[in-house]
């Protein structure tokens, strides 16, 4: 069946639905495709309250694993010269330019330097900004700004989300962290580069991502909203124990001001897989071979993720818009797989050595970086099967 093993497929089956019957997760959805071969589990139901069966074509919050998507919506522009990797941001996000860098993460707004280099598109490709996440424990006063301004922390709220222009000019109004090019920092970096997107290509970015990814691949459910046509596909997303989100009413129920380019595309498992195969086949008809291979190797180095271990532990680095793995200290840790997890409940890698996309589909929030125990299981698993 494809390069796995029939048995080991079947375990996975009985681990998943494990994860369902213990009352992890109301339904959970995997897909394997290998060597020509799909191989899709679905279990359990769209919601826990509810008695609608998960089905092969639900509809999932992806939340990051929208981050490669616009990376390859980048790197469209790019290959057109329409935007180059290090030239600096400015003259479409003037809103960014002339940047202040904090002496110190910890200081006081105004305790300021000037930036020594603008922020490029390689910057925000790289999330090497200098604005996101600080991982450290402590008191930051920039942190608090950004959250009062609803720039950092927390899953996407698409539905009480600015417009693009207001969104980046609340980012403009924040000095950064760390000089551009010194340190990763999760993830804000990628909604700029959404707005970027949108700015040079003269359109919305969610038109842009339709036009010339989605349509040319067929995925004709993937997008940032779900039409009231098909909400009845949309699963319900849990967050500590409670409905984070609904389907009916919902914040994916409606176009949003803001695409949210980290975090707020919704797909299904078919959907994500032709963007999956179009990645792992070297770019397809939408990017070229050279370009998918400079987005899937390291970027950044071992001092620009420090303090950054929980997203990457010993065997994981960066390249554009992605996870690269890069050692293999446990079986599923292939050096060169690529892909990344979303906070929501999801999860998918490509693996250009075994000719691999897995993919996990949840709607039950990950309650921390590393993810809860079905995504490792799931992982390990996904190895496990693999027949030669």
């Amino acid at each position: 069946m494809g390069g796995f093993s029939r048995s080991r497929l079947r375990r996975m089956r009985e681990v998943m639905a494990g994860y369902v019957e213990s009352g992890f997760a109301p339904g959970i959805v995997t897909l394997l495709n290998r060597h020509g071969e799909t191989h899709v589990e679905t279990m359990g139901k769209m919601a826990f309250e509810g008695e609608a069966p998960m089905a092969r074509d639900t509809i999932f919050r992806i939340a990051s694993l929208s981050k490669p998507v616009t990376a390859v919506a980048a790197m469209i522009l790019v290959e057109e010269c329409r935007l180059r990797l290090d030239d600096p941001v400015d003259a479409l996000l003037p809103e960014l330019a002339d940047r202040k860098v904090l002496k110190s993460p910890t200081g006081s707004l105004d305790d300021t330097v000037p930036a020594e280099k603008p922020i490029t598109l390689r910057h925000l490709l790289t999330l090497t900004m200098g604005l996101g996440y600080l991982m450290q424990a402590g008191e930051f006063p920039i942190m608090a700004a950004a959250n009062e301004r609803g720039l950092l922390l927390g899953p996407p709220h698409p539905a009480s989300a600015p417009t693009p222009d207001e969104w980046i000019a609340k980012v403009g109004e924040l000095p950064l962290m760390f000089q551009p090019g010194e340190r990763w920092q999760y993830d804000i970096g990628i909604d700029v580069l959404g707005v970027l997107i949108a700015r040079a290509a003269g359109q919305p970015l969610e038109t842009f991502m339709k036009e010339r990814i989605f349509e040319p691949l067929g995925m004709v459910d993937t997008g940032f909203y779900v039409p009231e046509e098909k909400i009845d596909r949309l699963v319900t997303s849990y967050s500590d124990g409670k409905v984070y989100d609904a389907a009916e009413g919902g914040e994916w129920s409606r176009p949003p001001k803001l695409a949210i380019a980290s975090g707020g595309l919704v797909s299904t498992a078919d959907d994500y897989l032709l963007f999956a195969r179009m990645m792992l086949e070297g770019g397809g008809a939408i990017l070229s071979r050279p370009t998918v291979e400079t987005m899937t190797i390291p970027q950044i180095s071992d001092a620009q993720h420090a303090d950054n271990e929980m997203f990457f532990g010993n065997n994981r680095t960066w390249g554009f818009g992605m996870g690269v793995f890069t050692k293999r200290d446990e079986p599923s840790a292939n050096p060169g797989r690529f892909g990344w997890d979303g906070g929501l409940g999801t999860s998918c890698y490509m693996d250009p050595k075994e000719d691999l996309v897995a993919m996990l589909l949840t709607q039950q929030s990950w309650e921390s970086p590393e993810g809860p125990a079905v995504w490792s299981d799931f992982w390990t698993l996904t190895y496990a099967s693999l027949a030669d």
